[in-house]
């Protein structure tokens, strides 16, 4: 008995050991698909390219196939009259959510645009991809939110709490397995307000 408790042991150690690992980590827990494509929309629109590449691991967890029930569709969860408006704004006539590239492309053209619209605050902007900006501003009124919010545990609905909460825990993960090694998780309130406005911004 006590060897069999000691080998269960030793196999949970290993596989803890592993999963430590770095490389173990970026291969199987948290890889970079379509990292060229993330790299570039999120160069062109301003965002942090690890904070848009948490948001399609947590949304769909890089499944181009992905339909949620509500409609959203693709690796970042676009519903089709949300895509409908971002290819107004873009000059486009395409939507074609089950297209890689669009479905990327679109995701972090919206992602920029609440970044800009909550003035950097990641929490906030989170929260409108997950539960839709309207409800978002009502928060901000009715709580009296100011522009410095960070406290997700203080987010109404439960769904879009642990949604906030996983997609910053990715974006730190990835920021440390594939940015520099001495990057240093800051609050969000601390965030340099980085983003310019997006009509000034050259498509």
């Amino acid at each position: 008995m006590i060897k069999k408790i000691l080998a269960i042991c030793a196999a949970m150690f290993a596989i803890y050991f592993l999963i430590s690992v770095p490389s173990v980590q970026r291969k199987f827990l948290y890889p970079f698909p379509y990292r060229t494509t993330v790299e570039n929309y999120s160069a062109r629109w301003k965002v942090d390219k690890f904070l848009a590449i948490a948001v399609m691991k947590v949304e769909s967890n890089f499944s181009e196939a992905a339909h949620s029930q509500s409609g959203a569709v693709g690796l970042m969860q676009i519903m089709p009259e949300t895509a409908a408006w971002i290819a107004v704004q873009l000059g486009e006539t395409n939507s074609e959510l089950h297209n890689a590239e669009t479905n990327i492309r679109y995701g972090t053209w919206y992602l920029a645009e609440l970044e800009d619209e909550f003035k950097g605050n990641d929490v906030l902007a989170l929260a409108a991809y997950n539960a839709g900006r309207g409800n978002v501003h009502e928060w901000i009124k009715e709580n009296h939110w100011s522009d410095n919010f960070s406290d997700a545990d203080k987010i109404p609905y439960a769904e879009t709490r642990d949604y906030v909460k996983r997609v910053l825990h990715c974006r730190e993960k990835y920021a440390k397995l594939y940015g520099t090694d001495n990057f240093i998780s800051t609050p969000i309130a601390l965030h340099e307000l980085r983003f310019a406005r997006l009509k000034n911004l050259s498509l």
